[in-house]
């Protein structure tokens, strides 16, 4: 049970890290000149700790709690990918459907942000489950 915790704690610091980076720095820009009038002045910190625990709880119990997951790096990864793709593209495909203004680019920055962030902590999650000896 030790070594599933360490892997979720492995997996919510990499999406805040991640995130931090992407959100705070390296896309800030974008974000700002697309949805910028959107944008919060201060993010809402109680939403955003509920996202970083509960959107790993959903990579550690679908991804790397399925055989196709656990078996090998390939399908870890792959697995990974494709559950923030899908996770991702439901955020974004949804507010380009119902919001007035929300921009493509921002959807497929997005929706790229998401599958690559899910896939880097899925790595992050499968290195602590290998190291430990469970996958």
């Amino acid at each position: 049970m030790i070594k599933f915790g360490v892997a979720y704690g492995a997996m919510v610091l990499a999406i805040i890290i991640g995130d931090l980076i992407w959100l705070g720095v390296v896309a800030r820009p974008l974000y700002q000149q697309g949805i910028g009038h959107l944008m919060a002045e201060q993010p809402n910190f109680v939403a955003a700790s509920l996202f970083y625990l509960i959107y790993p709880l959903g990579v550690m119990y679908l991804v790397l709690g399925t055989s196709a997951g656990s078996d090998s790096w390939t399908g870890a990864l792959i697995s990974g990918a494709i559950f923030g793709f899908v996770a991702y593209a439901t955020y974004d495909l949804s507010n380009l459907a119902t919001l007035k203004d929300w921009p493509v680019y921002i959807a497929f920055v997005d929706i790229a942000w998401g599958t690559a962030l899910t896939t880097v902590s899925t790595a992050a999650g499968k290195a602590v489950l290998d190291q430990m000896g469970a996958g």
